[in-house]
């Protein structure tokens, strides 16, 4: 079972950096028994009751946070339902994604066909929009279909809204898929990364939380530095400096 690493603590708060393939709360699509967050939590507060505040995907790694008492997760999500919370995440994308942009993209709530199956299938697609900037480009010698070389981007994406799966959706949008996403990606490219680099994660990140904090109306920005093989491959392509590794101070 992974280790806890805390970012940040105080009396009300605590964040984690959630490794990717973590899940965040137990799942009736995992055996009984798989390592998840909050009973990760719970042991951690010696049967305490962690509050979630926000979620990520059990693919995605990076900053989450958690409530030690549920007034202070109720108001930390009224922050979140009022956008008063910045989120910023790092994302590997195919190809060479424009310096930056907007993506103000509509999106359908996707529904679980077992824990959703009462829910209204029509409901109209909801308001979706993303920032995203460029930090880093890359060609490798990497062979996918007609190509001899593959091309990819280092990228920030600040997200406005909180749809399920937003960022991956919009970027596939832009037709800039996420690498290691089996749902809305690239599965060619994902088979030659996994071949050529070992790459076995979805390259999504949540990188930073910027939030005023409930109680002592302090503002707070918590990073999460990247995961050792997500540092050791960046270094190979050259983006060594422009994300938070467990090594340096970088912002």
């Amino acid at each position: 079972m992974p280790e806890l690493e805390i970012l940040y603590e105080d009396e009300y708060l605590i964040a984690i950096n959630k490794p990717s393939g973590l899940l965040v709360h137990p799942s009736w699509i995992a055996p009984r028994g798989t390592p998840n967050l909050a009973s990760m939590l719970k042991d951690y507060f010696e049967g305490g009751t962690p509050y979630t505040i926000h979620r990520l995907d059990r693919p995605t790694s990076g900053v989450i946070l958690f409530g030690k008492e549920k007034s202070v997760a109720k108001a930390m999500n009224l922050q979140f339902a009022e956008r008063e919370v910045n989120k910023t995440y790092l994302c590997m994308c195919r190809g060479y994604v424009p310096e930056s942009g907007v993506i103000d993209y509509a999106l359908k709530e996707q529904l679980d066909k077992i824990a959703d199956k009462h829910a209204d299938q029509d409901k109209p697609a909801q308001e979706a929009v993303s920032h995203y900037r460029t930090l880093a480009t890359v060609e490798v010698d990497m062979a996918v279909g007609r190509y001899e070389k593959s091309r990819y981007s280092l990228v920030e994406v600040k997200p406005e809204t909180g749809r399920k799966h937003q960022i991956r959706r919009h970027m596939k949008h832009i037709f800039h898929p996420i690498v290691g996403d089996t749902n809305h990606g690239d599965n060619k490219h994902n088979k030659g990364l996994r071949q050529h680099f070992d790459l076995n994660r979805l390259m999504l990140m949540a990188r930073d939380i910027e939030f005023v904090h409930p109680v002592t109306k302090k503002a707070l920005c918590i990073t999460a530095p990247v995961d050792l093989y997500t540092d050791n491959l960046f270094k190979q392509f050259g983006w060594e400096g422009l994300y938070p590794a467990a090594n340096n101070d970088l912002p």
